[in-house]
């Protein structure tokens, strides 16, 4: 939901940044496999409950994340990079929560669990629209230009990160917030299914 307005004051200062990588010779997947490492940092760093941080991990890691783009587009992009990327980003999606879960099981382990179902089933019905929205030749561009077909929704990077930092600030308070993110993410996929059904549903 917020990562329209982010995009568009923070990607012009990651264009310049991504610009100055590719000239240095650094490539996207270089940058990608950077964010995703800091992000595992991150998780680790939770699970031995050092909060603050592993919140600071996390900010730099999703800035490798925006910025892997950014050098892509200063140089080429590919196929295998947009897959890498979006592989990569689950990884990490995984991980934090994990790493919650980890740091005390017992307050943690059913809210990290339902949290981690909520981003199976969400993850699972963007990347099944992209792959009918791909058959049917269609395109979008509401997020920038991206490696495959993007539909937005409630929760979304943006929102994903604010409460992994919010989790990070707050700790004591995991149970909650997962339990309310899960339930957006889960509202954000029956959104997306009936948007398939009207896109992609039977017309007889």
């Amino acid at each position: 939901m917020l990562d329209g307005a982010v995009r568009k004051h923070l990607d012009p200062v990651l264009d310049r940044v991504g610009a100055a990588l590719a000239r240095g010779g650094i490539s996207a997947n270089a940058v990608t496999i950077a964010g995703l490492a800091l992000g595992l940092v991150a998780a680790a760093l939770i699970a031995g409950q050092f909060y603050l941080a592993g919140a600071i991990f996390i900010i730099v890691g999703r800035l490798c994340d925006g910025l892997d783009g950014a050098v892509a587009r200063a140089t080429c992009k590919t196929d295998f990079g947009g897959f890498l990327d979006i592989v990569l980003d689950f990884v990490f999606y995984g991980a934090i929560p994990l790493g919650f879960i980890l740091a005390d099981p017992q307050a943690n382990g059913l809210a990290g669990g339902l949290l981690l179902f909520s981003f199976y089933v969400n993850g699972s019905s963007f990347l099944a629209y992209a792959i009918m929205a791909e058959k049917r030749s269609m395109t979008a561009d509401v997020r920038g230009e991206k490696s495959l077909y993007f539909t937005t929704g409630l929760a979304e990077a943006t929102e994903t990160i604010a409460v992994f930092l919010a989790f990070c600030l707050f700790p004591a308070w995991f149970p909650v917030i997962a339990t309310l993110f899960a339930v957006v993410c889960l509202y954000t996929a029956l959104s997306r299914i009936m948007l398939a059904r009207l896109s992609f549903g039977d017309r007889q």
